[in-house]
Parts: structure tokens; sequence; C-alpha cells
């Protein structure tokens, strides 16, 4: 998630002493802790779910922007005035950042296009390729879709964006450039050097688990109590944090994994909970439930993607793992959603994002049709 701009906050904060008071956000990270510590099979249950996310999903994502981030800052390269010396080369350019994991590339492209240095192609280009924060999820737990979804994702915003420059003359350009709008953090805390400390090891665990080896300890503590504990810290940091999803460049790599990685665990601890609470205490049969209404669910999956935000999204790639969604619904709301670049494309250029996220639409419902059709059993 690129830290030229973040969303506006959706609640008034009070800076305190260890970050912005946010009382929703607050109430909400101490009720999932409760959940965690409560006795019996729910506690129980909960921290199982918990432990899987840090280790299945935020680890990678933590390792992810920290490398990111760490080359960002080592080699200063600046993409959108890259991408606006490229030329003809804008809408491949465009894609390809997109369909990088996360919501940077996507924030980027609008950015450069809200500057005058990139064609409206581009955005749509990009909006289309973009997964958001769901890819983390994707990758980290069923790599092998990944690699089918994300390029296939990047061929088809790469053709969108072509189309739309080729036939769409309108400028949807503001009048005003491009803005900073992330709040800067400042010097690097201690909750950002323990959560590195959290996340090494259990990344570690993580790709032990890929390759079919259970860790039970890692530096000599357990493995759940690693887990749980960085889940823990994750809603603590979230609960105060300054900013909504984005990190503003100028603060350290270590601070932005930290914010970033916090913000994005929430809401892969929520999907995981809303599914398996779903199916232990209401006992819906979710598979069974979406089973009768499987034709439509490529074009609930392109809906759900108008939503902003990367929360509906998680969710929508957490019933496609359980199995819930084929892959041509996981694969509609992929190409018509952007994720939490949003957000901020909509403050950087309106009527651009709007506009784009209804293009990329048309795309989403082609190719998942053609592949719940053509393909019914791919990827499920």
């Amino acid at each position: 998630m690129h830290p030229n701009a973040t969303t506006v906050p959706s609640e008034p904060t009070l800076v305190g002493r260890l970050g912005p008071f946010r009382p929703r956000r607050v109430a909400f990270a101490a009720a999932l802790i409760l959940l965690a510590l409560a006795p019996g099979d729910l506690g129980a249950l909960t921290r199982s779910l918990m432990q899987d996310a840090f280790v299945q999903v935020s680890a990678f994502v933590a390792g992810t922007l920290l490398l990111f981030y760490g080359l960002e800052r080592l080699f200063r390269f600046d993409l959108g005035l890259a991408m606006g010396n490229a030329r003809s080369l804008q809408v491949p350019f465009a894609a390809f950042l997109g369909a990088t994991p996360g919501c940077g590339g996507a924030v980027v492209v609008v950015a450069a296009y809200a500057s005058g240095k990139v064609s409206f192609g581009a955005v749509v280009a990009t909006l289309t390729a973009t997964m958001g924060d769901a890819a983390f999820l994707l990758i980290a737990t069923r790599p092998d879709a990944a690699l089918v979804l994300l390029p296939m994702q990047l061929c088809v915003g790469i053709i969108t964006g072509w189309i739309i420059d080729r036939f769409v003359t309108v400028d949807y350009r503001p009048t005003g450039g491009g803005c900073e709008i992330a709040p800067r953090i400042g010097t690097t805390r201690l909750r950002d050097y323990g959560f590195l400390a959290l996340a090494a090891p259990a990344l570690l665990v993580g790709m032990a688990q890929i390759g079919s080896v259970e860790l039970t300890h890692v530096l000599g503590l357990p493995v759940a109590a690693i887990a749980l504990a960085g889940a823990f810290l994750a809603l603590m940091i979230w609960a105060v944090s300054p900013v909504t999803a984005m990190t503003n460049p100028a603060d350290a790599p270590v601070t932005r994994m930290a914010e970033e990685t916090a913000f994005i665990s929430v809401w892969v601890i929520l999907a995981y909970l809303a599914y398996d609470y779903a199916e232990a205490y209401a006992g819906l049969d979710l598979k069974a439930a979406f089973h009768t209404v499987a034709p439509v669910l490529p074009i609930i999956g392109a809906a759900i993607g108008f939503v902003p935000g990367c929360g509906p999204q998680v969710l929508v790639t957490t019933l496609y793992l359980h199995g819930a969604i084929p892959f041509s619904a996981l694969v509609a709301n992929a190409i018509s959603n952007d994720g939490d670049a949003l957000f901020p494309a909509i403050a950087l250029a309106p009527r651009a994002a709007l506009i784009a996220t209804v293009y990329s639409t048309i795309p989403a419902l082609i190719v998942a049709y053609a592949l719940y059709f053509l393909a019914p059993g791919f990827m499920n």
C-alpha cells in the first residue's frame, strides 16, 4: 500500500501518548481479545483461528511489506515519474503495479493520473489488475490459485486499459494535483520492533507449514504463544493507529510494516472468525447455501467488489479458501474490487476512480462467466 495517500478517518480521533484514541476501534479490539480469553470451546476456537491468521497470513504480509518498503527506501525510486516517461508502456506498467499485492500500486497510478503524468486507461488498468490486500491472504494459503489469478488480472488489466485509451476520450482528471494525506508517525516505536520480533519467527513457522512441516516451538518458545501474542499486538497497534490503511513514505520501513500488517490482520482475523463462527454456532452450511445460487455468484462477487475497503474482499477470498464459492466468483471479485486503494483514489481523483471501478466490472463478469461455463471445476 503506497504511502502517498490514505483514507480519511471515519471517526474523530483524540491524540494521546500512545496514539489517537479511537473508541470504536478500541472497543472492537477489546471484544476480540475477550473472545480469545473466554473459557471453553469459544475461547479455544477463537485463539486457534487468531493463531492461524497470524502465522498463515500476517507473518507473510509483514515479510513482504518490509522487503518492499526497505527496497523503496534504499533505491528511492519515483514510480509516478517513471510511468510518466514510459509513454506507450504506461498501461502495462500501471497494470503491473496494480497486480502487486496490496493497494500501493493502484494509489501510485491514480496519484500520477491526478498530476497529469499518465492516461485514464492506466487508471482502469491498475484498478482492474489489483486484488488489494486479499492477495496476501490468497498467496499465503493458496499459492497455486494466486499464480493463476494474479497474472490473469495483469493481462485483463492491460487489455482493458488499452481499450479504454483507444475509445474513451473524456478527461476525468481533477483540477488540482495530487496530495499527501497520510499522517507521518515519525520515530520508530517499541511496538514496531516488538511486532517484527513476533512476525519473524511466525514467518519461519508459516514457511515450514507450506513444506508440510509442523513446528511447535521456535527459539525455545511455543509457536501458539508467539502467534497469539502477535495477533493481540496487531489488534492493539490498529486500535490506536494514526492512519487508516496506508502509511507515509517518510516513516521507517519497520513502522510502515507494523502499521499496515496490523490493519490487514484485523480483517483477516475477522474473516476467519466470521466463517467458523457461522458454522460452529449458527449451524450454517455455507457451502450448501452458496451452491443453491451458484449461477449468480460471479455477479455477487463483482457487486461486492464495488464496496470500498479490503474487508469484504478478504471475506470473499476466505469463502473461496473454504470451498464455499467457486474460483469464478473469486475472479469476478478480484477484477472488480479496488481494495483500500479506492478510498485514496476517490480523494485524489474522484470521478476517475468511480468510473474506472464501473469499467472494471465489465471484464470481471466476462472472464468470470467464461470460467464458470467453460471450466466450472478449475482451481476449486
